[in-house]
């Protein structure tokens, strides 16, 4: 039943109003992390800017950093990562009153990096000159442990993702074993015989953003200088956008991309690539670490000639940037699955990832103790012509890429001779 209000609820009816007007102010202005969520393009422009932001960036290359990191801090004040990065990238070019101001600002806003105390300018294995631990030629100690070849121990992270939450990402059908695989050689005792309690795997609903970034803390906590570290990762990989070459993100389990593809929901919970990047060349500190990167859609889908993760999101390989950038440091190998303009696929007669299965396969016929260079001559050398014969109708190449930190550097996955961090086994 309606009631006609009373003159002393009109009297209130003003109070009220401004409560309520108050308490909506309140909820839209109080920063959160669904919030900061939201900033994806503020976002984005902080992965820019960390891609600039390196050990030996120029003058220019800092200057690109402070203003895109600017520009992320207007477009979302609350995001924490622009002012704890913009503060590190001020106090570089010599500004300390704007790098203070900038760090006050960053203590008032949620900042995984500032949390961790992240420094993309100082690497966590630098390369030594000639004469110090750690470096093989003239003048380098004899008892370097590096120049014997055998790591204190090993650890390895392993990353597998098949199946997403975001129903409009296609699913791929063989990363997930692939990721199993390659576990299983690095474990097996004639392989690489790692401690199996020092290899953590994640597999499809594992492998979520959050737990590959609490995976990379635990492998940069364990691993020390004299150890060997291995990441793998095999899912899709994505551009910034269609007009780009080079892969900024790595589709997790959780990534949400949505029918429309909305930009902030990809940004905002994708992986960058350079956080992996970074946490490998500033964390980090063993001298020996191997990284391979199956960034792949299924074949069914090449053939189709879709090469996209979902509508209007575009497949790609690393770019030769993405490699410079996470080899940075000593000891350093990079795999890449594929060239820049060529994709990583998937083969429903080896029901497996063509570059896995022949990485795999080298290890296993060649042995742990076998240098990585030339597992990957084997393994370039196998998937070029299994590619090229199995989707010859359809003109398809696959051709994997192996970049080092150094020309000389090449070790051993497995015990043995496999040379040294910085020289020829």
């Amino acid at each position: 039943m309606r009631t006609r209000p009373s003159p002393q609820d009109w009297r209130r009816a003003p109070i009220a109003i401004a409560m309520t007007i108050t308490m909506t102010i309140a909820l839209v202005c109080v920063p959160s992390a669904r919030a900061q969520g939201r900033c994806g393009a503020g976002v984005d422009l902080v992965v820019q800017a960390l891609e600039k932001m390196r050990a030996d960036s120029s003058a220019s290359e800092l200057g690109d950093a402070n203003q895109l990191l600017k520009r992320a801090a207007e477009l979302c004040s609350e995001l924490g990562d622009a002012w704890y990065y913009r503060s590190l990238v001020e106090r570089k070019l010599g500004h300390a009153a704007l790098a203070d101001f900038a760090m006050r600002q960053a203590q008032r806003f949620p900042s995984d990096a500032g949390a961790e105390q992240a420094n993309p300018f100082v690497l966590a294995a630098p390369v030594l000159r000639a004469g110090t631990r750690g470096v093989t030629g003239p003048g380098a100690p004899a008892s370097s442990p590096d120049t014997a070849g055998r790591p204190a121990d090993r650890w390895a992270l392993i990353v597998g993702i098949g199946s997403f939450t975001d129903q409009n990402i296609e699913p791929l059908k063989y990363t997930a074993s692939d990721a199993q695989s390659f576990r299983d050689a690095l474990v097996d005792p004639k392989i690489g015989h790692f401690k199996p309690e020092n290899v953590h795997a994640l597999m499809n609903d594992q492998a979520t953003t959050k737990n590959i970034k609490m995976q990379l803390n635990w492998l940069a906590r364990s691993a020390g200088p004299d150890d060997l570290v291995v990441v793998y990762v095999a899912t899709h990989g994505s551009s910034r956008d269609l007009d780009t070459v080079g892969v900024n993100y790595i589709i997790t389990h959780d990534t949400e991309i949505g029918a429309n593809i909305d930009p902030d929901s990809l940004y905002a919970t994708a992986l960058p690539m350079v956080e992996i990047a970074n946490a490998i060349a500033t964390r980090v500190k063993a001298r020996k670490a191997a990284i391979f990167l199956d960034t792949c859609y299924s074949g069914n889908a090449a053939v189709k000639d879709t090469k996209l993760i979902a509508p209007g999101v575009k497949n790609a390989a690393p770019s030769s940037e993405t490699l410079d950038h996470i080899k940075q440091g000593a000891g350093r190998i990079v795999f890449a699955a594929s060239g820049t303009e060529e994709e990583s696929l998937e083969s429903d007669t080896l029901k497996h990832g063509f570059f896995t299965y022949f990485l795999v396969e080298a290890l296993r016929t060649q042995g742990g103790s076998v240098p990585l260079s030339r597992i990957f001559d084997y393994t370039q050398k196998h998937v070029s012509e299994r590619v090229a014969t199995e989707f010859r109708q359809y003109h398809l190449q696959q051709n994997p890429v192996m970049s080092r930190s150094e020309d000389d550097t090449d070790f051993a996955l497995g015990p043995g001779a496999g040379g040294a961090a910085g020289g020829a086994p």
